[in-house]
């Protein structure tokens, strides 16, 4: 581990590999140093297959997606129109939405593909 090795989201120092993730303690921030240029511009918020996604485009959902906490699933298929890309991701949701039957909630841009 170098002095270089910062977390993105808060700068902590305090930083550890878990596999090919590092992880901060203190914010539980979980990133993969390969990809962290990217991802700390904030701006790059890529699709499943590897097109860029702005705020107000339209996502088709490429798998069943099961609900958090409830017995709702998203159906593969499925089209969300106006997307917004979040900034502060949590947990790697990093796109709200709202869904037609299901309402509001959060997605990972590895779970869609641009329409």
């Amino acid at each position: 581990m170098g002095d270089e090795l910062k977390c993105p989201k808060c700068s902590s120092e305090h930083v550890y590999s878990d596999g090919s993730l590092m992880i901060c303690p203190e914010c539980a921030h979980e990133w993969n140093p390969d990809t962290a240029a990217e991802a700390t511009d904030g701006s790059v918020v890529k699709d499943a297959n590897g097109n860029v996604l702005a705020n107000g485009d339209s996502v088709t959902v490429i798998k069943d997606l099961k609900v958090k906490g409830s017995s709702l699933v998203v159906k593969g298929g499925t089209k969300v129109k106006n997307i917004r890309l979040v900034t502060d991701a949590v947990d790697g949701h990093d796109i709200a939405c709202k869904i037609d039957g299901i309402g509001a909630m959060n997605l990972k841009s590895e779970f869609v593909k641009k329409a």
